[in-house]
């Protein structure tokens, strides 16, 4: 669900109604969900009225990229070794 909220973001800064919209959850437990997103650093937040907008924070989204990077590049260094190993035996 949490995957689902956060791309629904991908169309620009959304409010909590509508990022529900659709959703088989309560709004509050939308608020919920973007609030591990917003602690997780994957989305910000900013008050516009009375409600409040979300959207996706891009500098999470490259501190994700990065690990990413970093966990194929030792996965793929991994098999590579191994293959060499069974190459040489």
């Amino acid at each position: 669900m949490r995957r689902r909220v956060f791309e629904r973001l991908r169309r620009g800064p959304r409010a909590v109604h509508e990022l529900a919209r659709g959703l088989p959850i309560s709004r509050p437990a939308v608020s919920q969900h973007l609030k591990v997103l917003k602690e997780a650093g994957l989305v910000v937040d900013r008050a516009e009225g009375t409600r409040r907008l979300y959207q996706i924070d891009p500098s999470g989204l490259g501190t994700i990229r990065r690990w990413l990077d970093e966990f194929w590049d030792e996965a793929l260094n991994a098999f590579r070794d191994e293959a060499e190993k069974e190459e040489r035996t």
